[in-house]
């Protein structure tokens, strides 16, 4: 079992070249051909360059184009890590439940409030040290989306694939979210156990109050995000990004949502946590730094690759040889492959 990783990703731009060097060869090619067809006949050229290679032109290409490949690859830098090994952490096991209903497309704030809570949980994540974390993502329903885990990269990567269109039930069920959230914690470690739901309010469970007071019992702490405004803004429908009207209810109506402050902030009191106003990312990053300076940390053991080797100087040597071979080829044939005839040419 290994773990790769790519040191300077923005080396791989090297290998844009390849099919500029492929687009000027065949533009060549093709210039070569109608040039020598002007010039004279397939027959007397033959004649006139007996030795003349198509396949020999595109060997020194495909050759060239791998030793540019190898370069960009060296350039990378890509590291291989074969030693697994298990390191002792101290930290806090957080579970980010993000709102993904349909009043999560409202534009009350830029760019809408759900792509508001996705750079709200990234900038998170990124401000965290040895922390857990876990994402779970709810509507009418709620549905895990990343385990607890210390690979933040995974976690950024599955807050990205949040949407409205991943739940078909409707409405904010953070009854249910809350619920999940408590399996995602190890009952045989004693960490400090945060939920942070970043929500609009709008459309909750009656019950989800006193569902936080049961978590709060369990050692669970609640803190509420509110994403949105309060006067709040139409829904917009789209197709592909392309704007199609606003969402209207029953009567032909267009659904106006609001920012639901007053349930976030009883689920938060609920579970012994504290409401967020979402809208300034900074002061958000801030309140909760320090709310988790504040905790004590739980020491844990979590599994790790070390050792990353450098593997470029394989890339860096394939390169150099193919850039060797491709200097020594010529584009006329071979005397012994030509007496060979392969191909049953007729000279």
């Amino acid at each position: 079992m290994f773990d790769f990783q790519l040191e300077d990703k923005v080396w791989f731009w090297v290998l844009l070249v390849i099919p500029v060097i492929i687009m000027i060869f065949i533009i060549l090619q093709i210039w070569k051909y109608r040039a020598q067809r002007r010039f004279a006949s397939s027959k007397l050229l033959k004649r006139l360059s007996p030795n003349q290679s198509l396949f020999k032109s595109i060997l020194k290409l495909v050759v060239l184009s791998l030793a540019i490949a190898c370069l960009s690859i060296a350039l990378v830098n890509p590291k291989i890590g074969t030693k697994l090994e298990t390191v002792k952490r101290q930290g806090v096991d957080i579970v980010f439940a993000v709102d993904v209903s349909k009043s999560m497309l409202a534009e009350d704030i830029a760019p809408n409030r759900l792509e508001k809570s996705k750079q709200l949980v990234s900038q998170i994540i990124n401000n965290l040290a040895s922390d857990r974390i876990g994402i779970i993502a709810y509507a009418g329903k709620a549905f895990p989306q990343l385990p607890i885990t210390t690979d933040y990269a995974s976690g950024k990567m599955f807050l990205q694939s949040l949407n409205t269109d991943m739940l078909s039930s409707q409405g904010t069920a953070i009854n249910e979210a809350i619920e999940l959230a408590k399996t995602y914690f190890d009952d045989e470690e004693q960490t400090n156990r945060v939920l942070i739901i970043i929500s609009d309010g709008e459309d909750h469970s009656e019950i989800a109050s006193s569902v936080a007071e049961e978590a709060a019992e369990e050692g669970i702490r609640i803190f509420t995000i509110g994403v949105g405004e309060p006067e709040g803004g139409p829904i917009p429908l789209k197709r592909n990004g392309v704007f199609l009207s606003y969402k209207k209810d029953s009567e032909g109506e267009t659904v106006i949502t609001r920012l639901n402050e007053d349930t976030l902030k009883a689920i938060a009191e609920e579970a012994n946590g504290e409401y967020i106003n979402g809208n300034n990312t900074t002061q958000v990053i801030e309140d909760i730094k320090d709310i988790l300076n504040r905790m004590d940390k739980t020491e844990f053991e979590a599994k790790e690759f070390a050792d990353f080797k450098d593997q470029f100087q394989w890339f860096l040597g394939f390169g150099l040889f193919f850039l060797f071979i491709d200097i020594f080829f010529l584009e006329r044939k071979t005397g012994w492959l030509k007496r060979l005839n392969l191909f049953n040419e007729n000279f």
